[in-house]
């Protein structure tokens, strides 16, 4: 196992080389200077705006040659310096950092109450198929699916929070003390409803997958022969059928996780949440660079990432399949 790992890190390193070269060179072919955004509107002369133009050229590092800029960009990422934010005016590591802090929480929460409801009720739709319970879920993942996320949200801002007063429509807490019990239990009340949309939106298709992936199992010879030995129907559908289920669940949860992490971007505009998505649709509005270009190949990293977790778990959950 430890030495499918290192060789499959080891087989992302071109990959990650490629996808940096491509997303580089298209972001360099973007019309635009981010310099001009920068630059203060008060210089009257040429020669003060052009000697301001360089200081912040020069800050961007804008003032080497194209293939000096990548290289230089690509040595300071893996030091942890993704470059300087046009917009924001300061680097781009602290620009992202408490961003990302809110968008894992945000995701992991969504994902966690997504799995958490879908398995169970998928389970037992496919169990009990053609009842009233699975008839429930079917239209919910029907209707579930042709709703926007957005909407959902809106939905929620207007019954919860604005017709019922039961939570607040969106933002965040701003207290000094980040540690203190009063601002994570506020913290924790205005992370409701943005987790609340995204696991209402990802339930309607993972309720639809798992349901059709016990349906599939529950059909094979292997469990009619269960049965037939006389084993209970807990054994044979926990023991025997969702463990072979796990197979394809195992590509819905990485799909899921890249999923939740670029579709947040919409939930956290709608709800003010200060992640990493709310900062990218900031940073495309106003042509920041280099905040978009990090943001891109964190998505592409964590697609990777996503894509090797789902080769282990694989082999965790499927004894035929070889780490070769």
């Amino acid at each position: 196992m430890f030495r499918y790992i290192v060789k499959r890190i080891l087989s992302l390193i071109p990959v990650v080389f490629i996808i940096s070269l491509v997303l580089f060179g298209m972001f360099k072919l973007m019309p635009g200077d981010p310099v001009l955004m920068m630059m203060p509107t008060t210089l009257k002369t040429e020669t003060q705006r052009q000697q301001m133009y360089d200081v912040y050229a020069k800050r961007l590092g804008l003032d080497k040659s194209i293939p000096e800029q990548y290289v230089a960009w690509v040595v300071n990422t893996t030091k942890g310096d993704f470059g300087y934010s046009s917009t924001y005016n300061r680097p781009v590591a602290d620009v992202l950092k408490e961003p990302l802090k809110n968008s894992i929480a945000l995701n992991v929460f969504s994902l966690f109450f997504s799995f958490m409801i879908s398995i169970p009720v998928g389970i037992k739709s496919a169990v009990k198929r053609h009842s009233f319970f699975d008839s429930f879920w079917q239209v919910f993942s029907l209707v579930g699916l042709s709703i926007p996320t957005f909407f959902i949200g809106l939905g929620l801002i207007f019954f919860i929070a604005i017709k019922l007063r039961l939570l607040p429509a969106g933002g965040m807490p701003f207290m000094l003390d980040k540690s203190s019990a009063t601002y994570l239990l506020a913290w924790g009340r205005y992370l409701i409803l943005p987790v609340a949309t995204l696991t209402i939106g990802d339930l309607a298709g993972t309720i639809r997958y798992v349901r059709n992936a016990m349906l599939d199992i529950i059909g094979r010879d292997y469990i009619r022969t269960a049965r037939s030995k006389g084993l209970g129907e807990k054994v044979v559908i926990y023991s025997h059928a969702f463990r072979n289920a796990l197979i394809p669940v195992t590509t819905l949860v990485s799909g899921s996780l890249v999923a939740l992490f670029g579709g947040a971007a919409i939930t956290e505009t709608i709800f003010a949440w200060n992640g990493i998505g709310n900062v990218l649709i900031q940073a495309l509005n106003s042509r920041d660079y280099m905040v978009v270009l990090t943001m891109n190949m964190f998505y592409a990293i964590l697609s990777l990432i996503a894509n090797l977790i789902m080769d282990i778990g694989y082999a965790l959950v499927d004894p035929r399949v070889k780490l070769d």
